[in-house]
């Protein structure tokens, strides 16, 4: 391991994997830079040895987006908020920052991000590059909340882009697959630190269908788990609140979040991997034991939680209106198919939005996410769901496991072709070349 002046360079051709534990590479070389200046000779550095480049963040990508046998740059050590605006209520904040850093900052601050997805151990570059999301009504993506962004180019300088200040870039590089440039810093849009209540409860699946419409429109934030080989669900409805704050109590909290939702979910995954024949029999009660609760606290400890079982995930964006549907199809298929299933699929909503490749982009959306334990085959499984996703022109997300290929997405993405053609215009050579951008956005 050698030192640069300030940040640090591996020479050594060590093996870099995901969070999943699918997906591996053996960069040539990896840099954590300290500044932007030491990322943009970084860039240049790896141009004039013909090395193509790519940033990763935590790993908690299911693709292999971040992957390559080039440069790989950690931007670890590009943390903290650089830059507080009371007055435009936004925040600017360095790359490599974790939402996890970010959200108790901003807490400290009496701030708070409108939305935000359901974990927060992602880099905020790494999770708006890939299009992390949480479920609203209302309020979008994390990557929609970005007010103005940073990035270094193929050519190795550093670009500022904003709605007003090159908004081209701007509509592509909030969500850019890591194929336009490696981001640098994020100014996100803020507002006043609020409380959430929280209300989870369980719920027939038939009834969430058939009152989909209704509980999306009444609730901010709706979302349910529904537990294959049953008819069960758990629903969660998040709404602003004026308060008190009634936070989950500490023995409660650690007694469902942590020994039912992680510890003893584990055990069971352990069974059904072992045993699959007893993964339905496990999830009738699995289905049964959260029980239903009310909590009000502030966002990030609301929208939150601790993933802790490790998993591999596939996830589609469907039109809102298709959603019911799709989930009947799916079920149906999970029933015919012999398959064992012992994950929740998770169903969350977004509205549309004005970025490019956003999995929102120009439509109301519903998402599905389909998982396996980790150790799992899951491409029987993923594979069906994905013929019945795609048959409603479901977008996957860029950072969950899926098939697509550009010429899919130049179908169901009416934007394709100018993200293209500004790759094209900032990339010519790519640079930011990978496997995986080959296949999703082309040559």
């Amino acid at each position: 391991m050698s030192s640069t002046a300030s940040g640090k360079t591996s020479g050594a051709n060590s093996t870099w994997r995901n969070w999943g534990g699918n997906v591996a590479a053996r960069p040539v070389r990896q840099v954590a830079p300290v500044s932007v200046e030491e990322l943009a000779e970084a860039v240049r550095r790896a141009r004039e040895d013909g090395l193509p480049v790519k940033a990763v963040g935590t790993g908690h990508s299911f693709t292999s987006i971040a992957a390559t046998d080039g440069v790989l740059i950690r931007p670890q050590l590009l943390t903290g908020i650089r830059n507080i605006d009371r007055d435009s209520m936004t925040v600017t904040v360095e790359a490599g920052t974790p939402l996890k850093r970010l959200n108790a900052a901003l807490a400290r601050e009496g701030l708070s991000l409108t939305n935000m997805g359901d974990i927060m151990e992602q880099t905020v570059s790494g999770a708006t590059s890939t299009g992390t999301h949480g479920t609203g009504r209302d309020s979008a993506s994390i990557a929609a909340q970005i007010k103005g962004l940073e990035l270094v180019t193929a050519d190795g300088s550093v670009l500022s882009c904003s709605a007003t200040e090159n908004p081209e870039v701007f509509a592509a590089a909030r969500l850019g697959l890591g194929a336009l440039g490696i981001v640098t810093a994020i100014t996100f849009a803020v507002e006043p630190l609020f409380l959430l209540t929280a209300r989870e409860e369980p719920m027939p699946l038939d009834r969430v269908l058939a009152e989909f419409d209704q509980l999306w429109a009444e609730n901010e934030h709706f979302e349910f788990y529904w537990f294959p080989h049953t008819g069960n669900t758990n629903t969660k409805r998040n709404n602003r609140s004026a308060g008190p704050e009634q936070p989950v109590g500490q023995l409660a909290g650690w007694f469902e979040d942590e020994f039912l939702s992680n510890g003893l979910f584990q055990v069971t995954q352990w069974v059904g991997r072992a045993a699959p024949a007893s993964i339905p029999g496990i999830a009738k009660i699995s289905s049964r034991v959260l029980s239903a609760r009310t909590y009000t606290d502030i966002p990030y400890k609301v929208f939150t939680s601790p993933r802790r079982v490790r998993f591999v995930e596939m996830e589609y964006a469907v039109p809102r209106a298709a959603l019911v549907e799709t989930l009947r199809e799916l079920k149906a298929m999970v029933e015919r198919s012999g398959l064992r299933i012992s994950f929740p699929v998770e169903v969350r909503t977004a509205p549309a939005d004005d970025i490019t490749l956003s999995t929102a982009s120009g439509r109301d959306s519903a998402y599905i996410a389909v998982h396996m334990y980790r150790g799992t085959p899951y491409q029987s499984y993923f594979t069906a769901a994905e013929r019945i996703f795609t048959a409603h022109e479901g977008r996957p997300h860029w950072g969950k496991v899926h098939t697509r290929d550009a010429e899919y997405f130049a179908r169901v993405y009416p934007r394709f072709a100018e993200f293209t053609a500004l790759r094209d215009s900032l990339d010519p050579d790519r640079l930011f070349r990978n496997d995986y951008l080959r296949r999703v956005l082309g040559p």
